[in-house]
């Protein structure tokens, strides 16, 4: 290791943190350096997002501190008994890398998670030293997120939280049965555990800055979780409903899925073949519709089919519609906003639209048409002042009058 450059090393510990997907920079604290004190910003421009093909966010200067691993999950390529090439930073060559690329306008945060070394507790005082160096002797005022390992010292995993904008601990897969069998060294209770922990620092510091102005911020964006799809058994149905139990019991930012991806000298017990993106992409607007969309975590699952997946040919808005055709056509004139967010090709904005513009006169077709591109997906399930659907919603081929045409994936 210690043969390797900084560039290689650079090279190898950039490109092992590309499975992490939750790396969103969104809802931290406001915070400039116009004042000429410290370096950095979360305002306006300060945190730009770039998309990779498949739609990780890249926008965060986004590395492992070592890929080198004490632990043998089987998803991960950098688990204890993979050959590949390892690689460590020091706490000081990450911190110079962050403001090199900062002050060379490459990126505007930090993206931080790592292998564990030695020990969890020794692994993550290494990070926190990171996040606690930018801040306090250079005066870095950007994002930082900390991927922080549950294994740890309790007390480790809350300083994080005073040095990071968002901590972020992954539950790794959906069941425990999955956990077990490709993560043996992990504990699902522990992990979360340490969630419900830091969820409770989070609203402790959150009520304490209500009532002391200068109290100390702890994690204001937040902390997100991630869980592998397709690496186990596990269907959609189970998914949302462990999403669902992260969400209402831990209050957290984010639940992000990825989708598993074949590895190098992959372990017996893994599935040969990726599952589809377009899976994942499914799960997002899932994950969607519970979060702004007023559908509960069962109402979706009643979008999937008899083996708990759900269609890969039409979103699950539209799935729904269609299983619970009784439901419509929708007034769009009369409706309350809960009933407009369940018509198919309505987004949050549309709604705001159309019960802004429905005060001043009744809508028509063509009214909708300035609003949203999905008129024709529409028709089968509203009423406007000039259209009616004539048995348009009991036809026996509704879903493919309503299917958009299928995107080829890239990868085959």
């Amino acid at each position: 290791m210690s043969s390797l450059s900084l560039s290689e090393r650079l090279e190898i510990l950039a490109d092992a943190a590309k499975y992490d997907a939750s790396c969103a920079s969104s809802g931290t604290a406001k915070r400039h350096s116009r004042d000429g004190k410290g370096l950095g910003s979360t305002q306006g421009m300060g945190i730009c997002h770039a998309y990779a093909p498949d739609g990780r966010c890249i926008s965060l200067l986004k590395i492992l501190l070592t890929n080198h691993c004490i632990f043998d999950c089987h998803y991960c390529v950098n688990r204890k008994s993979s050959n590949v090439r390892r690689a460590r930073f020091t706490s000081k060559e990450v911190v110079d890398l962050t403001l090199n690329f900062y002050r060379r306008n490459y990126i505007e945060g930090l993206f931080l998670s790592s292998g564990i070394v030695k020990s969890s507790s020794h692994t993550m005082e290494q990070m926190i030293e990171v996040a606690r160096s930018l801040r306090e002797d250079h005066g870095f005022r950007g994002y930082i997120h900390l991927k922080t390992i549950p294994e740890a010292d309790p007390e480790l995993v809350e300083r994080a939280g005073l040095w990071a904008d968002r901590v972020s601990i992954n539950v790794e897969l959906p069941t425990e049965t999955g956990l077990a069998k490709l993560a043996p060294d992990k504990d699902g209770k522990q992990i979360e555990g340490v969630i419900a922990r830091i969820g409770d620092a989070i609203a402790e510091s959150r009520d304490a800055r209500k009532r002391f102005r200068h109290a100390p911020r702890f994690a204001p964006a937040g902390q997100s979780t991630q869980m592998i799809v397709g690496a186990d058994e596990a269907n959609d149905s189970q998914i949302i409903e462990r999403a669902s139990h992260l969400y209402n019991r831990f209050q957290l930012r984010r639940v992000y899925y990825s989708a598993f991806s074949p590895i190098p000298d992959a372990s017996a017990v893994l599935p040969l073949k990726r599952p589809p993106l377009i899976r994942e992409h499914r799960l997002y607007q899932s994950d969607w519709l519970v979060r702004f969309y007023g559908f509960t975590a069962n109402e979706v699952q009643q979008a999937t089919d008899a083996d708990g997946m759900l269609p890969l040919d039409i979103d699950p808005k539209l799935a729904w519609a269609l299983g619970h055709r009784e439901r419509f056509p929708v007034d769009i004139n009369r409706a309350p906003r809960e009933m407009l967010l369940r018509v198919p090709g309505l987004g949050t904005r549309a709604v705001a639209a159309i019960m802004q513009a429905r005060r001043c006169h009744r809508l028509r077709l063509d009214d909708l048409s300035r609003l949203t591109r999905f008129i024709s997906s529409l028709r089968p399930f509203i009423i406007t002042a000039d259209w009616r659907p004539t048995l348009l919603i009991d036809r026996l081929d509704l879903r493919a009058r309503t299917t958009p045409p299928r995107q080829m994936e890239l990868f085959g």
